[in-house]
Parts: structure tokens; sequence; C-alpha cells
């Protein structure tokens, strides 16, 4: 659990919730996933939603407060969160040993000996995966897995085959093991999508992760700050946030963030606006180019390299530099033509001449 004050501002603009204080919401989806693990048969679970629909925040969440929600027989699960778009993570041993040591990690010191040496196998492989998750079945052990951005898998046919789902839905038939699985579509469409003929895809139970209800937005866009005993956001702001995010995770968080900004930094609220309508429209981008700017860019640069690029497909290898110097000339004398200081076939001997065209 995180420990210490809270941030001066506590919204999340980018990337994962990961201070459980400002996790807010998603109650139904968390006793839904507790109650499927502790059953005498723990069923696996998929994930299912949009882009910064707040998937990655749930599964962390929830693994950092389990044993809320595990009362008893706590010490029987072992729950780790894995993001699956890390490098460890893109072959199939790699994929193990990534577990193994997550697993590892979250084990009482005094357990350690009697469940590691399981793990000890080298290469672990497959196999040595399997053996290793049924001697920890018959130590009462059961390891859950909540797998995160599960797409990240299907970039490797190669490396993650029929074959390693099929293990793994062993595994989970057998009661040795629990997944949690993060995805944008359900398993089995991606199981349709890819060809994959192995029956993990249809096996897990689906929970569609949606907008957040109207009292969980409430409650999202009142996040206190360690300076204040109240809200972060005043009312007015409040109300700015709840009407530009809706009930949508991502948006109330990226509109609270502005809006904190705005009045940290003495601008409007209409800055604000700006900035969270910016970054909606493109995440990536940090400054917001104005009008004139896009029609300055694309006259003195766009345009000429594009010119350039016809030269280079008459017949010229030239990279985008010299594009760029060759199409400047082209619009000079293009220039030249319209304001009736040179005819056209002046410019095409001109351009020929340069090429070398017969």
């Amino acid at each position: 659990m995180t420990s210490g004050a809270l941030p001066d501002n506590p919204f999340v603009a980018a990337g994962m919730i990961e201070d459980p204080r400002l996790f807010v919401g998603r109650k139904d989806e968390l006793h839904a996933i507790a109650s499927r693990m502790k059953g005498d048969q723990p069923t696996s679970i998929n994930i299912v939603g949009d882009k910064h629909i707040g998937k990655s925040s749930l599964l962390h969440y929830f693994v950092l407060t389990w044993q809320q929600r595990i009362l008893n027989n706590s010490s029987n699960y072992v729950v780790i969160y894995l993001p699956l778009r890390g490098v460890d993570c893109q072959t199939e041993t790699g994929f193990y040993e990534a577990v193994a040591e997550g697993l590892l990690n979250h084990v009482q010191g005094w357990q350690q000996r009697s469940l590691q040496n399981c793990w000890k196998t080298k290469p672990l492989n497959r196999q040595a995966f399997s053996d290793a998750v049924k001697q920890w079945k018959q130590q009462g052990k059961l390891p859950v897995l909540c797998l995160d951005d599960f797409e990240s898998l299907l970039k490797y046919p190669d490396k993650f085959d029929n074959g390693f789902y099929d293990n793994l839905r062993s595994l989970i038939e057998n009661n040795a093991l629990m997944l949690v699985v993060a995805s944008r579509k359900s398993l089995k469409v991606y199981g349709n999508e890819y060809r994959f003929v192995s029956t993990f895809f249809n096996m897990a139970h689906c929970i569609v992760l949606r907008e957040l209800t109207t009292d969980e937005a409430i409650e999202l866009i009142r996040l206190p700050t360690r300076s204040t005993n109240g809200a972060a956001l005043s009312v007015d702001e409040q109300n700015h946030a709840q009407q530009w995010g809706n009930r949508h995770p991502y948006k109330l968080q990226l509109a609270g963030y502005y809006l904190w900004e705005a009045r940290q930094q003495g601008k409007a609220i209409k800055w604000a606006k700006q900035q969270f309508e910016q970054q909606l429209a493109n995440p990536k981008s940090k400054v917001k180019r104005q009008g004139w700017q896009l029609w300055l860019h694309w006259l003195v640069w766009d345009l000429p390299v594009r010119l350039g690029r016809i030269a280079k497909f008459i017949g010229k290898a030239v990279d985008d530099v010299s594009n760029w110097i060759i199409g400047m000339v082209i619009l000079l004398l293009l220039v030249l033509v319209l304001v009736g200081v040179l005819h056209w076939n002046e410019v095409w001997d001109f351009v020929r001449d340069k090429l070398g065209i017969k």
C-alpha cells in the first residue's frame, strides 16, 4: 500500500493509477473477481474494455487490496500483477520467468524455501512451469495472475502458440492456476481473429468494463490533495470537469488535472479546456500549433518535400533534404510563372536539365 502524503495534483492524466487512495469505484467488478477467486473452483476472468477505461488500474488496485476481500484463508493465494507489454514477456520462457519472479516476490520469508525450489529448473520451459504450478497446488497455494495488455502476446504467435494456451487451460481446469486477463476485445474474439484452435479462448468469465456510475464520477472529481482538507477542485471546477468528462474515467482525470493546473498557474478555465481537448485529440502532442503555424509548416516544408518527391519519382534518388531543396526551387519557379516572369517551357527545360532527362 502507498503511504505518505497525497500528491499536490491528485488527478492521473496518463497511465495507471498506482496510489490506491486515488482509485475510485469499480466495486462490483472488484467483488466479482474476489468471489470467483475464493470459490471451490476458482474461475478465470477476462476484463474487457476500451483504451483508457481503467483496466490496468483495476488490476493493479485488486492486487494491492485483494486480502481485504478474501478474509478467510488468504494465505492460500499469491496474487501478482504482470504487464505483458514488457520485454520480458516476448518469449514463452521469458513469460514463465516473469511469473516465477513475481510469485516468489510475494511469498513471505518463512515460506520461501518450501515454495521456491520448484521454480529453479533451468530453462523454465512449459513442462517445468506446469510442474511448478502443480507443486504449489499440492502445498495449498493458488497463483492468481493478473495479466495486463493481453494483446502483447498476440504479436508473437510463433512464441505463444496453441500449445502454450492449451497448457494454461489445463492448469486452470485442474484448479492449479487462476488468470485475470485484461484486453480490449474478449479472448473469444481474439481466438477467432488469430485463428487459434485452443479452447483457452472460450473459457474465461467475461466482465465488460464501462464508464463509471454517476456517483463514482462525482467521487472522482472530488479527490482531495495534501494541501487541502476537502476536494482539490472548487465546486465550479468540479462542474466543468463533469461536463467535459461526463462519466468516462480517463476524461474526468484529464479534466481534473488541467483544471487544477490552470488554477495553480493563474490561467483561465478556457486554457484548461483547450489543453483537455488537445490531449484528447492527440495524446502524444505537448504543444498545439496555431492555424498559421500549421499553414507555414505545410508551405515551407511539407509542400516542397512532396514536390521534391515528384522529382524522385521521375528518376532521381534523393533524400528528404535534397527533396526539400529541389521542391523549393520548383515552387519558386512556379510562382515566377504565375506572375509572368517565366514561361512554362522554361521551367520544364530547367527541370529536365537538372534531372538529366533526355
